[in-house]
C-alpha cells in the first residue's frame, strides 16, 4: 500500500526491531507510539515502562509525556524513579530490555547529543540534557535511536557526548565497564541504520522505498557502507491501521 507517512513508516519500522517477550523502556513522542505498536502488532508480551516508575502499562490511551497519569493506567507497579532505573537493569529473568530514545546529534558510532549545540560554556542551543538517556545508553541490553534523517544531525564530532553508543569503536564500551550491548539500530525518516559487527561502525542497512542510498548520504555528515543496504517492506494496511486506529487515533504524534 502507499497510503503511510514517512513518519508512520519510521514508527513501525522501529515496532518491528522489538522482540516478543521484551521489556521496553521508552520515553515521550514516537519512541512512545513505537513500543505501543510492538505491543499491538509483533510484541503483545512485552512490557513497557517509564522512568517515572510506571512498569507494564496497559496504555489504552496514548499519553503524552512520560508524566502523564495515562502511563499509571492498570499497571503492574506504581512505583518510583529509581524501580524504573532498577528494573531498566534487569539481568535476571532472561527477557531483553530494549531502550528507545533520540538525540540532536549523532556520530558514526552511535554516541549521542542532547545537551547542547556549540560550545557547553557559549552554547548556541542548549537542550533539556539526558534526563535518563545517558542511564538506558549504558545499561540496557540493547537500544533503538529516533533521529531526522539531517546532515546537521549525523555529524563527525558530537559538540557534547551525552548519551555513549560504541564509544570510540570496537571495545570501546568494555574498556569504559558499560554494561549494556549498545546501540543496534538507528531508524530515521528516511533510513533504518544498524552497525558494524566488528568495527561498530554505522552502515546502512534499509532504505525506504522512493529513497535512494545517494540521498542517504547526502544528508550526513560522515560516509556510511551502503553496499550492503536493501529496500525496506513497506508498510501492511493492517500496521498502519493499528497505528492509527489503537496506537495515536487523535494523531497527537503521528
Amino acid at each position: 500500500m502507499d497510503d503511510y507517512t514517512l513518519r508512520e513508516l519510521m514508527t513501525i519500522a522501529a515496532a518491528r526491531q522489538i522482540p516478543d517477550g521484551s521489556i521496553i523502556f521508552c520515553g515521550t513522542g514516537i519512541s512512545m507510539v513505537a513500543a505501543m505498536a510492538a505491543k499491538h502488532i509483533n510484541a503483545p508480551n512485552s512490557s513497557i515502562f517509564f522512568e517515572t516508575g510506571a512498569i507494564d502499562s496497559a496504555l489504552e490511551e496514548l499519553p503524552l509525556a512520560v508524566a502523564d497519569p495515562r502511563v499509571m493506567y492498570y499497571t503492574a507497579v506504581n512505583g518510583s524513579l529509581s524501580d524504573a532505573f532498577a528494573y531498566m537493569q534487569n539481568r535476571k529473568t532472561g527477557k531483553q530490555v530494549v531502550g528507545i530514545m533520540g538525540a540532536a546529534q549523532i556520530d558514526c558510532y552511535g554516541n549521542l547529543n542532547s545537551t547542547v549545540i556549540g560550545d557547553y560554556y557559549e552554547p548556541k542551543v542548549r537542550f533539556s540534557g539526558s534526563g535518563g538517556a545517558s542511564d538506558v545508553a549504558s545499561f540496557v541490553e540493547d537500544s533503538i535511536i529516533f533521529m531526522q534523517h539531517e546532515k546537521r544531525k549525523f555529524v563527525k564530532k558530537l559538540d557534547y557526548l551525552t548519551s555513549p553508543g560504541w564509544l570510540d569503536g570496537a571495545g570501546g564500551r568494555e574498556r569504559a565497564g558499560l554494561a549494556g550491548k549498545g546501540p543496534s539500530k538507528v531508524i530515521t525518516n528516511m533510513a533504518i541504520m544498524g552497525f558494524d559487527e566488528t568495527t561498530k561502525e554505522m552502515v546502512l542497512e534499509s532504505y525506504y522505498p522512493g529513497i535512494t542510498p545517494e540521498q542517504i548520504l547526502e544528508n550526513m555528515a560522515f560516509e556510511v557502507d551502503v553496499s550492503g543496504a536493501t529496500e525496506l517492506q513497506p508498510p501492511t494496511s493492517e500496521e498502519v491501521r493499528v497505528l492509527r486506529e489503537k496506537c495515536d487515533p487523535q494523531g497527537l504524534i503521528i
